[in-house]
C-alpha cells in the first residue's frame, strides 16, 4: 500500500515528468515502504517534503518560461527537427536540471505553435502567454498546506480505488450542491487531470447536454462570462475554483474554451456558449415515441422509451405522497399508453444514462419479468444481499431491446444486466461504463470521505465492475474507451464473479441472435451513417494514439493539415449521401444540421427482424 501511495502521489504531481529529476526519484525511493507507518502515526512529513520540491520546481519553471518569453522570437528556433512527447509512458525521468529546462522550452514552443495555428500574430502570442504564465505563477504562490494535504490524502484514498476520495471543505460544499441537483449551472461533472479540468460526465437534459457540443473526455482550458467578456485561462487551476467560475445564475451565459477529447494538443481549441439553468427533474423524466417500420408487406409499430437517468423524488416520498415522481412510475404509465397503441416491440434507450436510484433499477426490471432477484450486493465483509422483484405481474411481455453505450453506468448496467441474464431481451450498443461499486459518505470535522464499501453482481454472479455489460450486437463506438469508462481509471477494482442467485431465465434465443447479427452486418456494410460513425471513431483513436508532435513549424502544419483533410473527407461522404453541399474548410465541420440518430435507426430495423424471427418460435415472456 505504501508503494502504491508513493507512485500515485508522484504521478499526481508530475505525470508529465516535467518537475522531478532522476535523482529526486531515487531519493523518494528511500521512503517507498515507510509511508504506511508514518500515516498510522499521523506523520505527514514525507508528503510535505515531496510537495515542497514540486512547488519549488513549478516556481522555477514559470520564472524560466516568463524570462524566455521576453524575447522568444530571437531565442526560439522553429525550423529544428524537435518533437514534444504527448505521453510520459516509458519515458525516463530527466537526468538533471538542464534536461528539465529543455523540456520547459519545448513546452513553450508548443504553446507558441498552437497560437500561431490559431492565426495569432507574434505580438498577440507574447501578450497571451505572458498573462497566462504570470497568472499561473500568482496562483502557485497562493497554494497552502490545505492544498498539499488534500492532494496527499487523495493519493492515499485513490490507492484503494478511484472512487474513494477525500473532499476538503470547499470541495465538499461543491459535492453537496452537485448531489442535490439544485445547482444553477451547466450540468457537468468535472475532475482535475494533471493541469487540466476534464469533463467526466454530462448530466442528462442539463444545459451542456442540450448543446450537444460538450462530451466526456473534453478538457476545459478557459472560461468566460456572458457573450463578450474575456475568456480566462484556467490551466493549472484547482477544481473548486473552476467550478465557481462556471457556476452562475439561471439565464446567464458561460463560454468554455475546450480541447475536444478526440484531439491531441490544443492547436485548434473550440469555444462553446452555454446558457446556465436549473436542472429540472421533470426534464430528466422518461419520454416515449412511436415509429412505424414497413417490412415484408407488414407495418410494425415500435415503441421507444428514452430514460436519461434513474430518478426518484425522495422528498415527495418522505412526505407520504403516493404519486411521487420516479422512473418506474413514469415508465409504467408510458407502457400502458404504448399498449393501447398496440405496439409490436419496445426499445428502451439507456445511452448516456449514468445511473441514479438503485431501487428504481430494481423496480423497473420488475415491470418486464415475473418475479425474482434483480441484483446482488456484496459488502466488504463478503455478505451478499439481494434486491428482488416480488410482484408476479408483467407490465409488458413483448419483444424488448435495451440500448446502451460507454456512458451507460451503474443503475443502467444493473437493469441491462438483469434483462440479459433473464433472456428477457436483447442488449444492443457498445460495452457499458463498468461502474459496479457502491460508495458511502463519511462526514469529517473538516470535509468528507467517500469510501467504496460494496460491489454489484448480476443474478448470474457476474460483476458489473470494470467490464460493464457486453452487448449482444455491437455498434461502432462514439466514446474512446481508453479515456472513458471504469477500465480507463487507474487502480479500478477488477471484474470478478460471485455466487449465482436462484432465478428462472426465459427461453434462450441464441439461435435467433446469430441470424440477427448476420442481418445487421449486411446492413452495416450498406449504411453510410454507421460507416461515418465508425470512420470518425477510428480517426479519434488514431489521434489519441499520437505519441509526439513536431516542433518544426512546417512539419507541424503538415501534420495538422493531414488530419484535417481526413476529417473533411469523412464528413463529406455523409453530406454527399444526404445530397448536401460538401465542405472545404475544417471550421465548417460542425456547421451542418444533420442530427440523424443512425444507431437508433439501425435498432429499429433489428427490432423488426426480431419480431419476425420470434413469430413462429413459441417465445413467451
Amino acid at each position: 500500500m505504501s508503494s502504491k501511495i508513493l507512485t500515485k502521489y508522484i504521478n499526481t504531481l508530475d505525470i508529465s515528468k516535467h518537475f522531478f529529476t532522476k535523482n529526486d526519484i531515487k531519493n523518494f525511493e528511500q521512503i517507498r515502504y515507510k509511508i504506511d507507518n508514518s500515516l498510522l502515526k499521523g506523520d505527514l512529513a514525507h508528503g510535505y517534503i515531496i510537495f515542497n520540491l514540486f512547488l519549488k520546481r513549478s516556481f522555477e519553471r514559470f520564472v524560466y518560461i516568463i524570462t524566455v518569453l521576453e524575447d522568444w522570437e530571437q531565442k526560439l528556433n522553429f525550423t529544428k527537427n524537435e518533437n514534444i512527447s504527448l505521453t510520459s509512458e516509458g519515458k525516463p525521468w530527466p537526468k538533471n536540471k538542464n534536461e528539465l529546462t529543455r523540456l520547459w522550452k519545448k513546452e513553450l514552443k508548443n504553446n507558441i505553435l498552437n497560437l500561431k495555428f490559431q492565426k495569432k500574430d507574434n505580438k498577440e502570442i507574447s501578450k497571451i502567454l505572458k498573462k497566462r504564465y504570470w497568472n499561473r505563477l500568482k496562483r502557485l504562490c497562493k497554494i497552502n498546506s490545505k492544498d498539499a494535504f488534500r492532494i496527499y490524502m487523495n493519493a492515499v484514498t485513490t490507492s484503494f480505488d478511484p472512487h474513494s476520495q477525500y473532499f476538503s471543505q470547499s470541495v465538499s460544499d461543491n459535492f453537496d450542491i452537485q448531489m442535490s441537483l439544485s445547482l444553477e449551472g451547466i450540468g457537468v461533472v468535472l475532475q482535475n487531470e494533471f493541469e487540466y479540468t476534464k469533463v467526466v460526465r454530462i448530466i442528462p437534459k442539463g444545459p451542456a447536454d442540450k448543446t450537444k457540443k460538450l462530451n466526456p473526455g473534453d478538457k476545459i482550458i478557459g472560461v468566460g462570462q456572458n457573450i463578450k467578456e474575456e475568456i480566462q485561462d484556467i490551466v493549472g487551476w484547482r477544481i473548486d475554483e473552476v467550478v465557481k467560475l462556471i457556476r452562475g445564475p439561471k439565464n446567464t451565459f458561460v463560454r468554455l474554451k475546450i480541447i475536444p477529447a478526440n484531439k491531441k494538443g490544443n492547436h485548434d481549441p473550440q469555444i462553446i456558449i452555454i446558457k446556465r439553468d436549473i436542472i429540472k427533474l421533470e426534464e430528466q423524466a422518461a419520454q416515449k415515441k412511436i415509429v412505424e417500420i414497413s417490412a415484408n408487406k407488414h407495418t410494425y409499430k415500435i415503441g421507444i422509451i428514452h430514460i436519461p437517468t434513474f430518478y426518484r423524488d425522495f422528498k415527495a416520498l418522505q412526505n407520504g405522497k403516493k404519486d411521487y415522481k420516479s422512473t418506474t412510475q413514469d415508465v409504467l404509465t408510458i407502457l400502458k399508453e404504448l399498449k393501447q397503441e398496440n405496439i409490436n416491440g419496445l426499445i428502451i434507450d439507456l445511452r448516456n444514462n449514468s445511473g441514479g436510484a438503485l431501487k428504481e433499477a430494481n423496480q423497473l426490471t420488475g415491470l418486464f419479468i415475473k418475479s425474482g432477484p434483480t441484483v446482488q450486493i456484496k459488502s466488504r465483509s463478503g455478505r451478499i444481499a439481494q434486491l428482488n422483484d416480488p410482484d408476479p405481474t408483467i407490465a409488458y411481455n413483448g419483444p424488448l431491446i435495451v440500448m446502451i453505450n460507454r456512458m451507460s453506468a451503474s443503475a443502467s448496467e444493473i437493469f441491462a444486466g438483469a434483462i440479459k441474464d433473464y433472456n428477457r431481451g436483447l442488449i444492443i450498443g457498445t460495452q457499458s461504463f463498468g461502474k459496479g461499486t457502491v460508495q458511502i459518505l463519511k462526514t469529517l470535522s473538516r470535509g468528507k470521505l467517500k469510501l467504496t464499501n460494496a460491489k454489484f453482481y448480476r443474478v448470474s454472479g457476474r460483476s458489473t465492475q470494470h467490464q460493464g455489460i457486453l452487448p449482444d450486437i455491437e455498434y461502432p463506438y462514439i466514446y474512446n474507451k481508453k479515456v472513458t469508462g471504469e477500465s480507463s481509471l487507474k487502480d479500478a477494482l477488477l471484474w470478478d464473479m460471485s455466487k449465482q442467485a436462484y432465478f428462472k431465465p426465459y427461453k434462450n434465443f441464441s439461435s435467433i441472435l446469430k441470424i440477427l447479427k448476420e442481418k445487421h452486418i449486411k446492413r452495416k456494410k450498406q449504411s453510410i451513417g454507421l460507416k461515418y460513425l465508425s470512420e470518425r471513431y477510428q480517426l479519434a483513436l488514431k489521434t489519441y494514439e499520437l505519441k509526439k508532435l513536431s516542433l518544426n513549424e512546417k512539419k507541424r502544419k503538415k501534420q495538422i493539415h493531414s488530419f484535417d483533410k481526413i476529417k473533411i473527407n469523412i464528413k463529406n461522404k455523409l453530406l454527399i449521401s444526404k445530397e448536401l453541399k460538401p465542405i472545404n474548410n475544417i471550421k465548417d465541420i460542425d456547421a451542418d444540421k444533420i442530427e440523424d440518430d443512425f444507431l437508433l435507426k439501425e435498432t429499429e430495423f433489428i427490432m423488426v427482424d426480431f419480431i419476425e424471427l420470434i413469430k413462429n418460435k413459441n417465445y413467451h415472456w
